[in-house]
């Protein structure tokens, strides 16, 4: 039976603690990087036009239709050791993405990403037209016209993107177990060692680690709900 006594030795075992650790580095760095790509995504895709938008758009939505597993073995074939980037990756800056913190990060981003960048195109789109022309008007430059007038009035989607995005990327296993490859105390993040304790049928183990996923979700969930976002 699941108590607090369980739940604190669960925690406190090293490789639980390695994965804890893990997964907030990562969530610290994906939460970064889906701030500055969520927004130049966003606001670029919000433009209509230019010469392939399509496919970008594409790209950055792929993730939410595409198999976690599938879209992790197409990146292993491109950023493992002998893949056309991975291969690059190593030879000039001495990178191995797979089985690596980079591996893990890179599922991490992806997972998340179409879910900050579809926000903010959209309250990009609501809201660019007519407030970016009256701020023309008024003589302001494009950089300006972005930090001052735009970005306030996307700030809800901007916020519920970010927590949106956070929460898919820490329940990632597919993309993650593909790049990352679950190398216990390096690469495997609280999701993994869910998904491992339930392969080795420690169901209590597995609880105890929902348990604290679960309240992380609660929390991501409140943010949202102050936002009025749900």
């Amino acid at each position: 039976m699941l108590d607090l006594e369980s739940i604190q030795a669960v925690l406190a075992e090293p490789l639980v603690a390695q994965a804890l650790r893990l997964t907030a580095e990562v969530a610290l760095a994906t939460l970064a990087i889906h701030l500055v790509a969520g927004l130049a995504l966003g606001y670029a895709l919000a433009q209509r036009g230019w010469f392939g938008r399509g496919w970008v758009d594409a790209l950055v939505t792929l993730p939410l239709v595409f198999p976690p597993v599938a879209t992790g073995f197409v990146l292993l074939l491109l950023l493992g050791r002998r893949g056309p980037v991975g291969s690059w990756l190593g030879e000039h800056w001495a990178i191995e993405v797979v089985f690596s913190f980079w591996g893990v990060l890179i599922a991490s981003v992806l997972a998340g990403l179409p879910l900050v960048v579809k926000p903010i195109q959209s309250a990009l789109e609501a809201v660019s037209g007519r407030l970016a022309e009256a701020a023309r008007v008024l003589g302001k430059g494009e950089l300006e016209i972005f930090l001052r007038v735009l970005l306030p009035n996307i700030r809800g989607a901007l916020v519920a993107g970010l927590v949106l995005g956070l929460g898919r990327s820490l329940g990632e296993v597919g993309i993650t177990l593909m790049l990352g490859g679950s190398v216990g105390g390096r690469t495997t993040t609280v999701s993994l060692e869910i998904y491992n304790a339930v392969s080795g049928g420690e169901f209590e183990r597995a609880a105890a680690l929902s348990l604290v996923l679960g309240l992380v979700s609660l929390g991501l969930f409140a943010v949202l709900k102050r936002l009025g976002a749900v």
